[in-house]
């Protein structure tokens, strides 16, 4: 009895794919993301430069030279007054206008830590600044220009009808607690100059210090850093801003 062949079995079905398709990354869908939102900006002013330059001078190499210029001069604007700390964290933009003027000290030997937080409370330091000439808290301040900045006896300080007393203790009681928190982490008495940096309504004085607290224009920050005698070595500098950093955390620390 001879043998029949066996029937060859079916093959099973192939698997279907479990990846996900990869799109093609294109110029245009980069461009529409929010994180390159200033590439889109740039884009349109320098395109609209072109237009406004070549088309009435019906040159499209002056155009072209226009949006080159154009998207330069916005690059340079937004380096300088990028912000390191992200738009939601910052209180107002009192701070990102100080920020920008202490910048300009880094190449003097300055050392800036921005947002710093004081242990075990709500408050903040905006700016500690380290440097050849000492160490300063400064807090920056936007108020309300259509009311009048005025003191009485050196002791009060009212914007409009409103007594800033609890503005200034607190701004005394920041440098005082980062004093001491950088004192016991260096083993030697480091001290903190409080200081209020006010944008908004004009300030009839250049400098003045009221409550042990210096008080005077935003625009006066660098001044008022660099117009003080050298106390401090580059070391010195060095080893009291790395104590400050350890001592005073971030108050928005990077994920």
């Amino acid at each position: 009895m001879s043998e029949r062949p066996s029937e060859p079995k079916s093959r099973p079905p192939a698997p279907e794919p479990t990846y996900a398709p990869i799109e093609r990354a294109s110029l245009l869908g980069l461009l529409q993301q929010p994180r390159y939102r200033h590439l889109r900006v740039r884009a349109l002013i320098a395109a609209g430069a072109g237009l406004v330059v070549g088309i009435p001078m019906w040159s499209w190499r002056l155009g072209l030279v226009a949006a080159i210029i154009a998207a330069i001069a916005d690059t340079v604007y937004r380096a300088r007054t990028a912000s390191t700390v992200a738009p939601w964290r910052r209180a107002s933009a009192a701070e990102r206008r100080t920020e920008a003027q202490l910048r300009k000290l880094e190449r003097s030997g300055y050392l800036t830590l921005h947002a710093r937080a004081i242990p075990d409370s709500d408050a903040q330091i905006d700016h500690l600044v380290v440097g050849p000439t000492g160490v300063y808290a400064v807090d920056s301040e936007k108020w309300d220009k259509r009311l009048p900045v005025r003191v009485q006896s050196h002791r009060k300080l009212f914007h409009g009808p409103f007594n800033q007393k609890p503005r200034l203790d607190e701004a005394r009681w920041e440098a005082s607690q980062a004093s001491e928190l950088i004192t016991r982490e260096l083993g030697r008495e480091v001290t903190v100059v409080p200081s209020l940096a006010i944008y908004g309504p004009a300030i009839p004085w250049k400098i003045l210090n009221i409550r042990e607290v210096d008080v005077f224009d935003g625009s006066r920050v660098r001044k008022w850093i660099t117009n003080r005698e050298r106390s401090l070595t580059s070391d010195e500098v060095e080893e009291i801003y790395a104590a400050a950093e350890q001592v005073l955390p971030a108050r928005y620390p990077e994920s």
